[in-house]
């Protein structure tokens, strides 16, 4: 090994010793802080220094690619998370935004599932779901496992009795009590409301009951099934010990979860593309069709560490080799309209020389004051004229140009579903670099 990439190394190591031994991710920098690689680790300080450990052979351990990778290697750098899982779920996310060079497994549109309770309807159904419904339904998930969430269902149908059937089930429907139920009803794992052989009270009781199961410790449930295996094992039933203890441990990983607030999965949410795009072509009064989405964000606390970000949809999709972000250089304190301002101004300045193409709609976070900071920015640049929006986050309120008045479109629309998942996009891509740069700053004061 070379002097100059030993001493390098040696560098790396002795940084990694500062790492925590939690689980979080860590990331692989090249030149310029530029990501290469994104990991995650159940002991981050143990994980990322196996990769720099002296006298291993890391083409042999890990293949050609990774040895590469750690050739190009200049910084190592953590996240910590409070779980395992929250890890994995961040991990994921990440590689989607960011992209790393040497990440692919995760580049595709796989999403993490969700259970599903459908607790809109008389006699709500349980699911396992990658494509919630957009309204009348309770989430719980994303979970890390979707073979460990089919088994635990299986587990809680035979406790609970709901039904996972698609049928729609009407308490005032007459022809219920003529209905044959399935076989499920027969063998004791659904209370059969299509046959109306339970009321709509009691069968919600039970909805009740698994939602606060799955909310809390679910301790009860647990301290019976120890109890029956403690039983089957004292009667020499160790096939059936067995299985009580394999209910536990699947009951257990119902907590390898995240939530559908902080791990959000905008992708899962989104509408129908095509009619969004009609529909929003007829909003903005344009000749041509909407098909290049530009979303613009910024992120800072306290003013520290600002960063803007940019995401771009085609055809209503993300387009995530077109995704931008922006270190603010110009602007001190908290000022989002400046923010706004130089990002617009750093990121069409290319098209203003005809290097790339003007977008045919560029979406701001925020308010009215965001949409004119944004207007004003490309009207110092002499720009051709742009059709902008904004859309604010607490009342999803739309604003237009031209138009002092926010635009209200319900909750189902495609159109604002199709805004909100490019607004989403930006404001967690913005997150996640102020989260990235925060976290170098830190270390940097550690160091």
């Amino acid at each position: 090994m070379p002097a100059k990439k030993g001493d390098k190394f040696k560098a790396i190591r002795e940084k990694i010793k500062s790492f925590p031994t939690g689980p979080g991710l860590y990331f692989m920098k090249g030149r310029a802080d530029k990501v290469l690689y994104i990991g995650k680790a159940k002991n981050l300080r143990a994980r990322a220094g196996s990769y720099f450990q002296q006298g291993s052979d890391l083409a042999v351990a890990r293949g050609p690619k990774i040895t590469e990778m750690i050739s190009k290697v200049k910084t190592v750098d953590f996240l910590t998370t409070e779980t395992e899982v929250n890890a994995m779920l961040a991990e994921a996310r990440l590689i989607k935004d960011i992209r790393p060079p040497y990440n692919t497994d995760l580049f595709d549109d796989k999403t993490f599932p969700y259970l599903e309770i459908t607790t809109g309807e008389d006699f709500p159904g349980v699911y396992i779901t990658r494509k919630p419904r957009p309204t009348g339904s309770r989430l719980f998930g994303p979970f890390a496992g979707a073979k460990d969430l089919r088994a635990v269902m299986v587990i809680l149908q035979k406790i609970f009795k709901f039904r996972t059937c698609t049928l729609n089930i009407k308490e005032a429907d007459p022809k219920r009590k003529f209905f044959r139920p399935c076989l499920l009803y027969s063998i004791k794992q659904c209370t059969a409301p299509c046959g109306a052989k339970i009321g709509k009270s009691e069968y919600k009781k039970i909805i009740t009951d698994l939602i606060k199961f799955l909310r809390s410790k679910r301790s009860t449930i647990l301290r019976q099934l120890k109890k029956q295996m403690a039983e089957a094992a004292k009667s020499f039933e160790y096939e059936k010990a067995a299985m009580f203890r394999d209910r536990i441990r699947l009951i257990d990983r119902l907590d390898r979860r995240g939530t559908p607030d902080e791990d959000v999965q905008p992708e899962v949410f989104a509408a129908d593309p095509a009619e969004a795009l009609v529909q929003l072509r007829k909003l903005l009064q344009t000749p041509d069709p909407v098909r290049i989405i530009e979303g613009i964000d910024v992120a800072n606390i306290g003013g520290a560490e600002a960063v803007g970000s940019l995401v771009k949809f085609i055809d209503g999709k993300p387009f995530k080799s077109g995704y931008r972000r922006f270190k603010i250089k110009t602007v001190r304190g908290i000022d989002d309209y400046a923010m706004i301002a130089e990002v617009v101004k750093r990121r069409y300045k290319y098209a203003l020389k005809g290097e790339e193409l003007w977008p045919d709609l560029v979406l701001i976070d925020g308010g009215l004051g965001h949409l004119h900071a944004a207007e004003e920015a490309l009207r110092q640049m002499n720009a051709p004229t742009v059709k902008i929006a904004s859309i604010a986050k607490k009342q999803e309120q739309i604003f237009l140009q031209g138009s002092s008045k926010p635009l209200k479109l319900p909750a189902n629309s495609p159109v604002r579903k199709l805004l909100q998942y490019v607004r989403d996009e930006a404001h967690r891509f913005a997150q996640h670099y102020y989260h990235i740069l925060r976290t170098k700053k830190l270390l940097n004061k550690k160091s």
